[in-house]
């Protein structure tokens, strides 16, 4: 076995092309040789000859044909994602250079979830400008879903906020910072603002705003409904957005879910109210997911080392609240 992976690495070494690669990335996403040497403007032959060579070096079988096209066998998938970083870490090395070349400090592309929006990514990139004022920071927010596959093409260098619990873990290296709780919230407006020692029954006839589908909070809250004898609300809105979120509990009586960090300084002054009932689900870690200490610029490893040092003041002042 290791004398097959020494084989396979001296091949790739010494015979890898940039072309190559592509053109399997290429393939991949047209599912069609043809298609993709129209694309690189090869010849198809020579477009064939080169995806056999591939598998030849790698020893491997990397497309399946079928009556469609050509479609990427677990071997294929896997070089295609690895290509796709490659080119990734290429398109990141030009432009840190230029970055570099303008006087900028490097560049950091972060993905940020909900958890992270408010406090700890804004304290983070705030202690990265003390040490690196002229850093190049790209922000990207979204759910696991859309920025751990970012992630892991090279995209986004890493990703703040909750961390996932099941899916998007393979080839990620995860650090927990602290454990946050969820809190029910809703405008100052609301009836249940004024009230004391809710139960869920009590909560039932009001609409909600809540989390897309495919998070874990999303999945925790659907489990807890349906245990409520099949609880639908009347009215469920989907929404990621904190700031969408915030305007539509100040103008219609819905109740969200939130993290407490993130509702921590609106319910502080006023803008949102906390409802007096506690949240029986949600509370998960919070930290960074990114693809390993080596993966990282300087300029990432200077963000994660501000992270950690943000998120240990954060989780300070969490434990006297």
């Amino acid at each position: 076995m290791v004398n097959r992976h020494n084989r396979i690495v001296e091949r790739a070494l010494t015979r890898l092309k940039l072309k190559q690669l592509r053109l399997l990335v290429a393939v991949g996403q047209h599912g069609s040789i043809q298609n993709a040497a129209q694309d690189l403007n090869v010849s198809q032959p020579a477009a064939t000859k080169m995806i056999q060579d591939l598998e030849l070096d790698f020893e491997v079988k990397l497309f399946d044909r079928t009556n469609r096209g050509v479609v990427p066998t677990v071997f294929g998938e896997a070089l295609i994602r690895h290509g796709k970083l490659i080119f990734a870490q290429v398109s990141n090395a030009a432009q840190e250079l230029d970055d570099l070349n303008e006087g900028n400090s490097g560049r950091v592309v972060i993905g940020t979830l909900l958890a992270a929006s408010t406090s700890l990514l804004p304290k983070a990139i705030d202690r990265l400008l003390k040490d690196r004022p002229n850093v190049a920071i790209k922000i990207v927010e979204g759910t696991n879903d859309v920025l751990m596959p970012g992630l892991l093409s090279g995209e986004v260098d890493m990703v703040v906020g909750r961390l996932p619990s099941h899916r998007h873990r393979e080839n990620i290296t995860q650090e927990k910072f602290f454990d946050e709780r969820v809190v029910a919230v809703v405008g100052p407006q609301h009836p249940l603002s004024r009230q004391e020692s809710l139960t869920f029954a009590q909560l039932k006839p009001f609409g909600w705003i809540l989390p897309p589908i495919e998070t874990t909070l999303r999945r925790q809250t659907d489990n807890y409904f349906v245990q409520q004898d099949q609880y639908i609300p009347d009215v469920a809105i989907e929404s990621v957005s904190y700031l969408a979120n915030r305007s539509l509990l100040s103008l219609h009586d819905f109740i969200g879910l939130m993290p407490a960090h993130v509702a921590e300084k609106d319910i502080h002054h006023g803008i949102l109210a906390s409802v007096d009932w506690a949240v029986p689900f949600g509370s998960g870690p919070v930290g960074v997911s990114y693809r390993g200490e080596n993966s990282l610029s300087p300029a990432g490893s200077a963000f994660l080392n501000a992270a950690r040092l943000s998120a240990k003041e954060i989780s300070q002042e969490y434990a006297l609240l």
